[in-house]
C-alpha cells in the first residue's frame, strides 16, 4: 500500500547545477498545516502543478511532466524552476510510495503577497481505483466550454494552455455531467469543436487512425497522451493531431479519455448515444501505461 508523504520544496534558480539538491527538501508531516494563511495558491488558485502516477514506487512520465511544469510556470510569469531539482524531488517521493498505485503531486505557487520566493512541495498518496474505469469504460457529456477555438492564441492571458491550481471550473464541469447521468465531460467550443476533459486528454479511432484535438486553442498537452502516441507508433499505427468536431466524437469508432492515473478509460457514451468499444486494445494499452517508461 502507498504511503502518504509530504516535501516542502526551496526553490533555486533555474541555472544552478550541482548533484544533490536535498538540502532544499524538508519532509513535513502530511496531514499537519504547512502553508501561511498568506498563500496565494490557496487564495487566489495563483499557481501550477502536476500530478504523476507512480506504479510499484516507479515515478511515470517524469521528463514530460517537469517539462510541462515549466511551460506553465512560464505561461504563469512565475520564476523557471530547476528542473534537476524537481526531478530529485520525484525521486525522494516515490521511494516513499512502496507497491501498489499512487499519485505524486507537484505544486509550483507564487507564494504570499510580496513574498521573498515562491513556495513549493510535493505529496504523494495511494491514488484512487480506477480499474473499473478502464475495463467498464466511462459515459460522457459534452459541455460548452463559453469560448471559441481561437480564444487560446488570441487571449493567452486566460492561461488555457496551462496546467494551473484554478481547478473550480473543471471541479463544476465534473458535478455538472454527474448530475446529467454521466460519468465525466468533454469540453466542446463555441463553435462545436472538441477541446478536452476536466482532467484527462480525448483520443478517438476512426478505421485505424487515432486522432486527438490538437494542443493549440487553449488545450493542454497530455503527458499520457503523449504516451498512448508512442505505444502506437511502435505497433506502427497511424496517430494524428486534427481540429474535431462534437460529430466526430460522436461518430467515433472508439474513444477514450486518458490521464496520468486513470490512465485510458473507454467511451461507452457520449451524451447518451452509445459508443463501441474495444476491451480486448484497451487492456492492451492501459497493460502499457502502467509498465514502468
Amino acid at each position: 500500500m502507498a504511503q502518504r508523504f509530504a516535501l516542502m520544496i526551496t526553490p533555486v534558480d533555474a541555472d544552478e547545477q550541482r548533484a544533490d539538491f536535498s538540502d532544499s527538501f524538508t519532509a513535513v508531516n502530511p496531514t499537519a498545516p504547512a502553508l501561511s494563511v498568506g498563500e496565494l495558491s490557496t487564495q487566489r488558485g495563483d499557481g501550477v502543478f502536476e500530478s504523476i502516477g507512480v506504479v510499484d514506487g516507479h515515478a511515470q512520465e517524469v521528463e514530460p511532466h517537469v517539462q510541462r511544469l515549466a511551460h506553465s510556470a512560464k505561461l504563469c510569469d512565475l520564476p523557471a524552476p530547476n528542473l534537476e531539482q524537481w526531478r530529485q524531488a520525484i525521486a525522494l517521493a516515490a521511494a516513499e510510495c512502496g507497491p501498489g498505485e499512487a499519485v505524486i503531486k507537484l505544486i509550483l505557487s507564487r507564494g504570499v503577497e510580496h513574498g521573498p520566493a515562491p513556495t513549493a512541495w510535493a505529496t504523494a498518496a495511494p491514488a484512487s481505483d480506477f480499474s473499473a474505469a478502464r475495463t467498464d469504460g466511462i459515459r460522457v457529456v459534452t459541455l460548452d466550454r463559453g469560448y471559441d477555438l481561437g480564444a487560446g492564441e488570441r487571449a493567452p492571458w486566460l492561461l488555457l494552455g496551462a496546467k494551473t491550481l484554478s481547478y473550480a471550473v473543471n471541479m463544476a464541469a465534473l458535478r455538472e455531467a454527474h448530475r446529467r447521468g454521466a460519468d465525466d465531460a468533454v469540453f466542446v467550443t463555441r463553435d462545436g469543436y472538441v477541446l478536452e476533459a476536466p482532467t484527462a486528454s480525448l483520443i478517438i479511432r476512426r478505421g485505424e487512425r487515432f486522432i486527438t484535438p490538437a494542443p493549440s486553442g487553449g488545450i493542454l498537452h497530455g503527458t499520457t497522451q503523449l504516451s498512448v502516441y508512442e505505444y502506437l507508433a511502435d505497433q506502427g499505427l497511424t496517430a494524428e493531431y486534427a481540429t474535431l468536431t462534437v460529430d466526430d466524437l460522436a461518430g467515433a469508432d472508439a474513444a477514450w479519455l486518458v490521464s496520468s492515473i486513470r490512465l485510458a478509460a473507454p467511451i461507452t457514451a457520449v451524451d447518451g448515444a452509445p459508443l463501441p468499444v474495444d476491451a480486448a486494445f484497451t487492456a492492451a494499452l492501459n497493460a502499457y501505461l502502467l509498465s514502468p517508461r
